[in-house]
């Protein structure tokens, strides 16, 4: 190898170390499973067959590597933390105290409400079951005589927390990137078509989209995070709507002819044609003898 072989080698290694190098508003994709530290209960994972393990499988959940934001604040702090100083393909295992996870518990999040206000709802309260009050997420924590208690509080505040997680890969492709912030943003990056140039993004939406009041909500956020971690100045979504092609005239179907006259008639005798009667000599006038 020359000098200058070795050179150029030294310096492809060195900007792939850098490309690996993890920093604030990168995106990643990560394998993750997290427990409560003090129970052992799994809250999530990417591992399709530890959560039918652990039976918290979701059907609607997408499994695999996830794009994660790094260092701007979308995960638990501890976890955000730790991720920074991360190396790509490596597993780690980390604990989380409250005060770097989901915070510790309120105890004014902790509220009584009567029965008939669940069984307006055709709710049949119980112990753990997750339920929506005006417009809030709460879990039911205790049951009394014509009263639920429910909880506010994410129900990961207060525990410890223990994660195990590795860093598959640093997507750098910006392409790659926006379909990964669609995927993250939407649940899918199925059907949408990305063209960027430079730091111009345009993004044709699939027939889905169109219609779809998630996607009004969603938009806004995919906005923010293409300009967050590709630092895109302008983007575009494309709706397109093709005039529908006329149909073409099918032909008429053949008129049914009554039974009748699909019955085989039976053929004519052919006909013969009439030969005049020969008449006997006492048959004829005096003018037939004459002749």
């Amino acid at each position: 190898m020359t000098e200058n072989e070795g050179a150029k080698k030294h310096q492809e290694k060195k900007d792939e170390a850098r490309s690996e190098k993890i920093e604030a508003g990168n995106l990643v994709l990560v394998e993750f499973s997290g427990w409560i530290e003090d129970s052992d209960e799994l809250f999530d994972t990417t591992d399709e067959s530890l959560a039918k393990e652990k039976e918290i499988f979701d059907e609607k959940a997408v499994y695999g590597p996830q794009p994660l934001i790094v260092g701007k604040e979308r995960l638990f702090p501890g976890l955000d933390e730790h991720m920074l100083k991360a190396e790509a393909g490596k597993e780690y295992d980390l604990v989380i105290p409250p005060d770097k996870g989901a915070g510790p518990r309120d105890p004014k999040l902790v509220e009584l409400h009567p029965m008939r206000e669940f069984l307006r709802q055709d709710i049949e309260p119980q112990v753990g079951m997750e339920v929506t009050i005006r417009n809030r997420r709460a879990t039911i924590i205790a049951m009394t005589a014509g009263r639920v208690r429910i909880d506010f509080n994410n129900r990961l505040a207060g525990r410890t927390l223990r994660y195990k997680y590795k860093i598959v890969k640093k997507p750098t492709k910006p392409k790659e990137i926006a379909e990964l912030l669609l995927r993250m943003s939407y649940g899918t990056e199925e059907g949408f078509e990305v063209e960027h140039h430079g730091h111009d993004y345009k993004v044709k939406l699939p027939d889905a989209c169109k219609y779809d009041q998630k996607w009004l909500l969603t938009k806004y956020r995919v906005v923010t995070d293409l300009r967050e971690v590709l630092d895109a100045e302008t983007v575009s979504f494309v709706e397109e709507y093709a005039k529908p092609k006329p149909k073409e005239e099918e032909p008429a179907p053949a008129e049914a002819k009554p039974a009748e006259e699909l019955t085989e008639k039976p053929e004519a005798e052919p006909k013969t044609e009439a030969k005049p009667v020969e008449k006997a000599p006492e048959e004829l006038s005096d003018d037939g003898r004459d002749a």
